[in-house]
């Protein structure tokens, strides 16, 4: 009851506080913003407090900020809405059609019982074969939480048969899931919500091999630095006694290939080469990828996809995007952006690349810290970056990808970053925000490394810089 008490509070702060900053952001003297970028200010910052405190759903905040901006007359709706017109949106509906087809079947438990089987001798190759696993899924799976819980569900298999202690099961189901977060990275399709949102903030076309070569190093680099911090910070005293007979006989109970398995295998194959050749087919990877999850469903040559797997796809996190994908056009159009980069970022624009890359870090994780969700501060801090650097004779992809490592790896609380928030407690990755907080406080030298030392410097040697 006091839990529910303190929920209930909490929200309640947060609408005061809301609705609070709305009035003040439209009767203070705020010199330099015109009546709709003011009126789109009020509403932005209303709607992230009510994100941040969790006043209600995601989804319906989100949707009530869409209609504000409409019915109050501070943008048209094919601005508001445009992420329904282009091809990101359907790249996420379809990553979320294969995931659910991939879990359907029993490819993903067959390679995880086959990492363990080979490669896990100890707790320290066990850690290695998650992220190992992670890696190997993110080709397969185009969505950070199917895998997790799909590699989770084995190692609740492994935490069972070996008798694994608390504390150690602990570690290995934060492994989990704190792996997802830098290799989500590596590939287009590893982040299939927000990577396509992050090529759409760069205003440019990208390929799946395009971005593997832009992001693919230094995401790499990002996911080894991590593994070797966690490898540091979280070694369990007790010796792993891993009971392969029992992971034996659970890989057996999958019994032989059914047809299903062997038609979702064939249709992974065709998609990774699909995305993989899109720089030669032309199309759009959001189409391809809705199209492949399409012809999945079709008879004879599909059979994989069901009617019942459409409400796999959820309508809240696509409205949510818009949202946030909104705030940053909405914010272009009526000079919010250009608004928020003169008041909160530095009046001077360095010249030196890795001073300006320390600049973009570090006001991305101080926005970040402050209103959490990923995509509401790729909403907020990216296009105020754009607007900041539009003096200067540089790739905005470069800032656009600055700030989105930032914000795709890294957290110190779970609500920081999702795919860490929907592992924590009991039944998921039972881990708590402890664990959280002693792996993300460090992160941030890994996260600095990454984007002014890696990223420059491959950038440079690209010739992107």
């Amino acid at each position: 009851m006091k839990r529910e008490n303190k929920g209930i509070n909490t929200r309640m702060l947060g609408l005061g506080l809301g609705l609070a900053a709305f009035v003040l952001i439209l009767v203070l003297p705020l010199d330099g913003l015109e009546s709709k970028g003011r009126l789109a200010l009020a509403l932005t910052f209303m709607t992230v407090v009510f994100w941040a405190f969790q006043v209600s759903h995601t989804g319906y905040i989100a949707g009530m900020y869409l209609v504000l901006l409409i019915v109050l007359d501070v943008s048209k709706p094919a601005t508001v809405l445009s992420t329904w017109t282009s091809s990101s949106t359907y790249l996420i509906i379809g990553a979320y059609l294969i995931a659910a087809a991939v879990r359907s079947s029993s490819l993903g438990q067959r390679i995880a019982y086959s990492f363990l089987l080979h490669f896990v001798t100890s707790y320290r190759t066990l850690i290695i074969a998650i992220f190992a696993l992670t890696f190997v899924l993110s080709l397969l799976i185009p969505h950070a939480w199917p895998r997790a819980f799909l590699i989770m569900s084995v190692m609740s298999v492994v935490i069972k048969s070996a008798n694994i202690e608390r504390k150690e099961a602990i570690i290995i189901g934060f492994a989990v899931f704190a792996s997802s977060v830098p290799i989500s990275l590596i590939f287009l399709t590893g982040a299939s919500v927000t990577s396509p949102l992050a090529v759409a903030y760069a205003g440019i076309e990208l390929s799946w091999l395009g971005w593997l070569e832009i992001m693919g190093l230094p995401a790499f680099i990002a996911s080894l630095l991590t593994l070797a911090l966690f490898l540091v910070l979280f070694t369990p005293k007790k010796t792993l006694q891993l009971n392969k007979v029992a992971i034996s006989d659970a890989s057996r109970e999958l019994g032989s290939f059914t047809k299903k398995d062997v038609r979702v295998v064939v249709w992974l194959c065709i998609a990774i080469v699909v995305w993989s050749l899109d720089f030669l087919h032309g199309i759009d990877i959001g189409w391809v990828t809705f199209l492949l999850a399409v012809l999945m469903s079709l008879p004879i040559i599909g059979e994989v996809l069901e009617p019942k797997h459409f409400k796999e796809v959820p309508i809240q996190v696509l409205i949510f995007i818009s949202a946030a994908t909104a705030i940053g056009k909405v914010g272009a159009e009526t000079g919010m952006n250009a608004y928020i980069a003169q008041v909160v970022l530095p009046s001077f624009i360095p010249s030196n690349i890795f001073q300006l890359a320390i600049i973009v870090t570090t006001f991305t994780l101080v926005v970040h810290m402050v209103l959490g969700s990923v995509l509401s501060v790729m909403g907020v801090a990216i296009p105020a970056l754009l607007a900041y650097i539009a003096p200067l004779d540089i790739n905005p992809m470069v800032v656009v990808f600055w700030s989105y490592t930032v914000i795709g790896s890294h957290y110190i609380l779970p609500f920081h970053h999702m795919n860490v928030l929907v592992g924590q407690g009991e039944g998921n990755g039972l881990y708590s925000q402890r664990e959280t907080i002693k792996l993300g406080v460090p992160m941030i030298a890994v996260v600095y490394f990454t984007t002014v030392v890696v990223e420059t410097l491959w950038w440079k040697l690209l010739g992107i810089l």
